[in-house]
């Protein structure tokens, strides 16, 4: 067991009280939270002068497979530091989790066109870091699951793939889906949404879509899952609680009923009582079944894996 830092970049003196601190902890903790090597900073591309990155959590042997995970944050904010799935690594996946461009600084696709950046550098990178290059699956939630759907469902699409990043050519595709409580159709959020929902929503989609989905309809359907469905792509896993009053627990029937009718391998599991996020949807017997979906869609011949 150990825990190591690669930094691609200068350390600023934050970073490196974290880092002191991380060292200093270490002993303090379970066992489980120091196996595996940890890369910080891996910079997947720049877009400009912006840095784009992602930190990098390894298992402590070869890894089954690699789990890109979006942070939530209504698109306008959040950050890579928000990795609650990052203790899969613990059962034998990789996990990254990605920064991208916030909807404050660059309007709808620009968080798509990074996300699949940040796929086409991992599976480039696959050999160096020891995961396989067609066993990467992609997870968020919130906004964050919105677009880990938007993202792997949306394989080829010449809007959304962008040419971000040094990657040109490898594949952005994914082997498995996992959304927890994300949207998937902006043109029917908002009717769907409560009244405190709507306070969350209305702003929020404005400045992802630099207008609401009224007054940019196909921009809404062209960020939205739902519109992306086709036979072929990669098994859904959903979770979402029945009471969230963010995040209409409809938009994820939504998605399960167009991914039925394409023949999309899709389940739902819904937490009774469980509203926006909480600890509920990462707790052990949550995680079981990310666990056997993951388990089932890297193994499974039927299914496919993302191609290399």
């Amino acid at each position: 067991m150990f825990f190591s830092y690669t930094s691609p970049t200068p350390l600023n003196p934050l970073k490196k009280l974290f880092l002191l601190l991380s060292f200093l902890l270490c002993p303090l903790l379970p066992a489980t939270l120091a196996e595996g090597p940890v890369l910080l900073d891996l910079e997947y591309a720049r877009v400009g002068e912006q840095s784009l990155a992602l930190d990098l959590f390894l298992p402590d042997a070869k890894p089954a497979g690699l789990v890109v995970y979006v942070h939530g944050g209504g698109w306008r904010s959040g950050s890579k530091l928000d990795c609650p799935i990052r203790g899969l690594r613990n059962k034998g996946f990789a996990v990254a989790s990605v920064d991208y461009r916030l909807s404050g600084f660059a309007k709808f696709p620009a968080a798509v066109h990074d996300i699949k950046a940040a796929i086409r550098f991992l599976r480039n990178s696959s050999e160096k870091y020891g995961y396989p290059s067609d066993k990467i699956a992609i997870a968020g939630s919130s906004a964050g699951g919105h677009l880990a759907a938007l993202v792997g469902l949306s394989e080829g699409s010449p809007s959304l793939e962008g040419d971000i990043g040094e990657n040109a050519g490898v594949s952005s595709r994914v082997c498995g889906i996992i959304s927890f409580f994300g949207a998937s159709n902006l043109n029917t959020i908002l009717a769907q949404s409560t009244e405190f929902g709507l306070q969350m929503r209305v702003p929020a989609l404005s400045l992802f879509l630099g207008g609401s989905p009224q007054e940019k309809p196909e921009l809404a359907a062209l960020a939205s899952p739902v519109t992306h469905v086709n036979a072929g792509d990669p098994p859904v896993l959903l979770l979402h609680g029945d009471a969230d009053p963010q995040m209409p627990p409809q938009q994820s029937e939504e998605l399960v009923e167009v991914c039925k009718k394409a023949g999309v391998p899709v389940a739902l599991h819904v937490l009774p009582g469980s509203k926006h996020g909480g600890s509920e949807f990462y707790d052990a017997t949550r995680m079981e079944l990310v666990l056997a979906f993951l388990k089932q869609t890297m193994d499974s011949p039927r299914l496919g894996a993302g191609a290399p």
